[in-house]
């Protein structure tokens, strides 16, 4: 299997680790970019595009829908607007979104939302594919929705209302979407390859996602969720079973038409470069582009406002300001990391400490929730490329 790219001098090790997850973890099609201080030091791609017969490879440009790693460009918008003195995060999302307020939710504040404390990560009356389209029905939704907890009394991963919930947030306070709003304000000053909404001249960069089966010798790796996991996703009564059914049937990841939607929670598509360079944006200066996140905006993202047991993903996790933490659940480079996986794959991140930011995506998607092991051992090389 061919592998393209350079790695800088000392970061080797990533670049067998990307290896062996094609050769011992069944990976099909991957990248993986890796900035440090701003500058790229590891640019890997290789294998096929798609997941299916296609023989196309996968090129340096080839994009991939990166699931709930757009949560994490998506949370940057918020503390952008709260950076710039145009959202309160301590203020009620009422005060933003009147309609939001129904249904007991008028003492849920900006903050609950993003650290996964609202209390509405499910729908009682969950959307079609078709509704889920369209953002204001989604808005609705969540708005209509009474909380399965007691707001901020407790933390539980908001899987697809998140984005509902972040978008209304920044369109009452914008006039946008955190799609336009991310394209005009992020990814265009940056020459980012990154898009919540993919423009239709962009389709044809975008590679077919699919389910890959972990491979027999895999080298006893975790790849599957622990026992109590998987039956709180087989429980159609569970939180967890419910929350991930806020759309149902879960609409097709290739279909051209929920590409191009706009869905902050669910399907971001980027380059690993696109995804690298963004978080790199967050933590310094990128080609004469001043870091995005202020030191005190940066202390945000990567505070603890969540952490323990988490009511939906029924394992113990850690969240700052739309970020997740560093954690057993969520390994990421160090105590002081901070970013989001893509279920079943994908993975962005950046470490303020050492400097380095990493995009990772894929067209093989597996059953796991957080911590995917061909990501984890991209994470553990550049780990041992850092401490050499």
């Amino acid at each position: 299997m061919d592998v393209n790219g350079t790695v800088a001098e000392g970061f080797e090790p990533v670049r067998d680790a990307f290896v062996r997850n094609f050769t011992a973890l069944g990976e099909r099609g991957a990248a993986v970019v890796v900035y440090r201080d701003g500058c790229k030091v590891v640019d890997l791609w290789g294998g096929l595009r798609d997941v299916g017969d296609s023989p196309a490879p996968w090129e340096r440009g080839t994009a991939q829908i990166v699931r709930s790693a757009t949560k994490g460009v998506a949370a940057a918008v918020p503390l952008l607007l709260h950076q710039r003195g145009q959202l309160d995060l301590d203020a009620p999302v009422a005060e933003y979104w009147p309609e939001f307020k129904a249904a007991g939710k008028e003492r849920v504040l900006v903050r609950h939302v993003l650290s996964h404390r609202a209390g509405v990560p499910v729908l009682d009356e969950p959307l079609t594919p078709a509704q889920a389209l369209d953002p204001l029905r989604g808005a609705e939704a969540v708005a209509r929705q009474a909380p399965v907890w007691e707001p901020g009394t407790g933390h539980g991963y908001h899987a697809l209302t998140y984005g509902w919930l972040t978008d209304e947030l920044v369109r009452r306070v914008t006039g946008r979407g955190i799609g336009e709003w991310t394209a005009d304000e992020i990814a265009a000053p940056l020459g980012l390859d990154l898009w919540i909404g993919l423009p239709e001249g962009e389709a044809g960069r975008v590679g077919r996602v699919g389910r890959l089966e972990t491979p027999a010798h895999a080298g006893g790796l975790r790849t599957r969720p622990k026992r109590t996991v998987s039956e709180a996703y087989e429980d159609p009564s569970s939180l967890t079973r419910r929350a991930f059914a806020a759309i149902t049937p879960f609409p097709d990841q290739n279909d051209p038409a929920y590409r191009a939607a706009a869905l902050p929670a669910t399907n971001g598509i980027a380059t690993a470069d696109g995804l690298a360079r963004f978080y790199a944006s967050l933590i310094g200066e990128v080609d004469g582009v001043p870091a995005l996140f202020t030191p005190s905006t940066l202390a945000a993202a990567r505070t603890e406002e969540s952490a323990g047991p988490d009511r939906i993903l029924v394992i113990n996790t850690h969240f700052g300001f739309g970020y997740m933490l560093h954690s057993s659940a969520s390994p990421f480079l160090s105590p002081g990391s901070f970013g989001h996986p893509g279920r079943g794959g994908a993975l962005g991140f950046a470490d303020p400490e050492s400097g380095i930011a990493l995009g990772y995506v894929t067209n093989g998607f597996r059953k796991t929730v957080t911590a995917d092991p061909r990501a984890q051992a991209l994470v553990r090389a550049v780990r041992t490329a850092q401490s050499s």
